[in-house]
C-alpha cells in the first residue's frame, strides 16, 4: 500500500521493500537469505539516507527506521512493527540535540528497545495470565515514583527505563540489547 500510495503521488516517507519471495527463499534454504539480500539492503539504506539527509547508526544526524512485516494478502493487526530502530546509547544523543526535547527522546528509546526486545527476542508473555515483562517493569516505575500515567514520568525515569529493559533482556536472553544499528537492523528483519 505505501508503494501504491507513492505511485499516485502521496507524501510518504521513503523505504523498500524485501519481497516475500525472500521469505520463502529463507525457508526454503534452511533459513538462509539469497546472497544478493545484504548488498540490496545495504544500497536501499544508502538511498533512504541520501533522501533523508541522515545516517544509519551516525550519533550526531542520526536516520531512524520502521521496520514492519507484510504478506501477499492483508492482515490488519496480524503483523509486527518495530518503531524508531537505530536508537542506541550514541543516536539518542543526536535524537536529543536535533528535538531539543529529551523525554521524548527517551520515550522513544524505551518504546524501541520494548518493541524489539518482544517482537526480535521473544520476550513476551507466555501465558494468557502472565504480564508483559515490560509492563511490569513500567508498572513498578510508575509506583516507585507515585504516579498513574506513563505521560507522568520524566526523562530521567525514562532514561531509567532503558537501562531496566536492557537489563531485563540480558537476563532473560543471556545476551546484551544490540547497540550495533546494522545488527538491529538484520535482527528485526529476521523476525518480521
Amino acid at each position: 500500500n505505501l508503494h501504491e500510495m507513492t505511485n499516485i503521488a502521496l507524501p510518504v516517507p521513503p523505504g523498500f521493500t524485501i519481497t516475500t519471495e525472500v521469505c520463502t527463499y529463507y525457508y526454503a534454504h534452511g533459513r538462509a537469505y539469497p546472497k544478493s539480500l545484504e548488498k540490496e539492503v545495504l544500497s536501499a539504506l544508502t538511498k533512504v539516507e541520501k533522501t533523508m539527509g541522515a545516517r544509519f547508526g551516525d550519533a550526531t544526524n542520526p536516520l531512524l527506521v520502521s521496520v514492519r512485516s507484510g504478506a501477499r494478502a492483508s492482515m490488519p493487526g496480524m503483523m509486527d512493527t518495530i518503531l524508531n530502530l537505530g536508537l542506541n546509547d550514541k543516536t539518542i544523543i543526536g535524537i536529543i540535540q536535533k528535538t531539543g526535547n529529551e523525554r521524548f527522546a527517551y520515550d522513544s528509546y524505551r518504546r524501541f528497545v520494548q518493541m524489539y526486545g518482544d517482537v526480535v527476542l521473544g520476550l513476551k508473555p507466555q501465558g494468557k495470565d502472565d504480564i508483559d515483562p515490560f509492563e511490569e517493569i513500567i508498572e513498578h516505575k510508575k509506583k516507585e515514583k507515585g504516579v498513574k500515567l506513563d505521560t507522568e514520568l520524566t526523562a530521567d525515569d525514562l532514561k531509567d527505563l532503558v537501562v531496566k529493559f536492557k537489563a531485563a533482556i540480558k537476563q532473560k536472553t543471556g545476551n546484551d540489547f544490540p547497540e550495533d544499528t546494522l545488527k538491529q537492523l538484520w535482527g528485526a528483519i529476521g523476525a518480521v
